[in-house]
């Protein structure tokens, strides 16, 4: 099992965890009982586990597509297929609102 870590605005919001054949998403305890927002909408902290044959589509959006792609998994040598190492390599810094993806706390 994979496991990446999320962040929302620089505190530990949850993790992200990949097998081979699902992802899941688990809101930290801590996080989750603050007064912090929900990462996303469609990721609401009433609901502590979601899970999912696919990535899901918040943090997919956080991934570059067409030349951007191509470009950045070219730098970085990873499998454009690959969704969740694309967003460990690229989701560390380089996103657009308040979540990043984290290979390590």
């Amino acid at each position: 099992m994979i496991r990446a870590y999320v962040y929302y605005n620089g505190i530990l919001a949850g993790y992200l965890l990949k097998n081979r054949h699902r992802y899941v998403f688990l809101y930290d305890r801590n996080y989750a009982a603050s007064k912090n927002s929900s990462i996303a909408l469609n990721l609401p902290k009433a609901k502590r586990v979601f899970t999912s044959a696919n990535l899901f589509p918040f943090f997919q959006g956080l991934l570059p597509e067409g030349a951007n792609k191509k470009f950045y998994c070219r730098q970085l040598n990873i499998n454009p297929k690959d969704k969740f190492s694309m967003l460990l390599g690229l989701a560390q810094n380089e996103t657009i609102g308040p979540v990043t993806v984290r290979s390590a706390p």
